[in-house]
């Protein structure tokens, strides 16, 4: 038997299925288990984490070989392990991944960068007044490459100096020169590598949306749908207001066409006229073309001018204006729904 064979079959001591079982346990708790980078986060940030995260998600570390052997144990978690590398640590949560993502993210803190370490992004050294007095510290700055000179009795960045950039190693001169100044170019936190939810392994770049940009593409697609199903003469219980009321003007401005006799066009078909006369002893150019009757009394209000059987403004989302104050309060409507939709997906 091979080396590797007896390892495979060697007795497992029994704190080791124990811890195997508690964390087996862990996964079949939540619904939604992710697995986080840890790397470089001290004992005591680590905790306090843990207490942010308190009620939302619950984290879980031990040894690697440990989680890969549970991981292995659960039903739909065999993806997971492909990032079980490093530093790692389970995450749990019972709410969803976008929402777990959002809530990671923003937990993050700034903290400074030691020598040796490798930037996750570029280092820029910000133009101004760095509040040192002149000195050698201005020679420091020019090593590092930042574009810095003495001025009015202090140092000062003459303009924002790129001075590493992202994947490069942080000498010990710039890690001296950037907690001189204060700046804290990396975020600590834990980094989500991806979370296994409802069958769905999900990546952190497919988590990463912006919500904001999100609502807006919903209230979008709720408004061209309601434009789709009124120009489609296509009655739902939101656009059926809408179609009456533009039903009422397309009738109105036929009415007025037509010149139709009605009670309920009489008023405009008597200011159609009127701007009509007007119009007409206008371009005749004679004072005396208009009625004396008319003539010093202001013009009546303009009569709607009718509709053009062939205008297509609606497909452009013009539809709704028939009865604006209908939209106004679909809309209003609409963006509630997607609210809610939105609250029940990010937690």
């Amino acid at each position: 038997m091979s080396a590797e064979a007896e390892r495979k079959t060697e007795t497992i001591p029994q704190w080791k299925r124990e811890e195997i079982d508690s964390i087996v346990e862990f996964l079949e708790t939540y619904g939604s288990i992710g697995i986080v980078d840890i790397t470089g986060i001290p004992s005591r940030q680590l905790q306090d984490m843990r207490r942010e995260l308190h009620g939302t998600a619950a984290l879980r570390v031990s040894r690697n070989t440990l989680i890969v052997r549970a991981l292995e144990n659960v039903d739909g978690l065999e993806d997971l392990v492909e990032h079980v590398e490093g530093q790692i640590g389970l995450i749990g949560t019972n709410d969803n991944p976008f929402g777990l993502y959002q809530q990671l993210e923003a937990s993050k803190t700034p903290a400074p960068i030691n020598a040796g370490e490798v930037t996750p992004n570029d280092i820029v050294i910000p133009e101004g007044d760095t509040g040192v007095d002149p000195g050698p510290f201005v020679g420091e700055l020019q090593t590092v490459g930042a574009n810095a000179r003495i001025d009015g009795g202090s140092i000062k960045v003459v303009e924002d100096s790129t001075v590493l950039s992202a994947g490069e190693e942080v000498s010990a001169d710039l890690a001296n020169v950037l907690s001189e100044l204060g700046i804290e170019p990396k975020e600590v936190g834990l980094d989500l590598r991806g979370v296994f939810s409802e069958g769905v392994l999900f990546s952190p770049e497919e988590l990463d949306i912006d919500v904001d940009e999100y609502v807006a593409d919903l209230q979008s697609a709720s408004s061209a749908a309601r434009n789709l199903s009124i120009n489609a003469e296509y009655p739902t219980t939101r656009t059926a207001p809408a179609m009456l009321a533009k039903a009422a003007g397309e009738a109105k401005s036929v009415g007025l066409s037509a010149a139709i006799e009605s009670p309920d066009l009489a008023d405009d078909l008597v200011s159609k006229a009127d701007a009509q006369v007007r119009a007409l002893a206008a371009a005749i150019d004679d004072e005396e073309a208009l009625p004396e009757e008319l003539r010093g009394v202001e013009a009546a209000a303009p009569a709607a001018e009718p509709a053009d059987d062939d205008d297509d403004a609606d497909e452009d989302g013009d539809a709704d204006a028939a009865d604006e104050s209908t939209e106004e309060d679909d809309a209003e409507d609409d963006a509630d729904d997607g609210g809610d939709a939105l609250g029940n997906m990010f937690g």
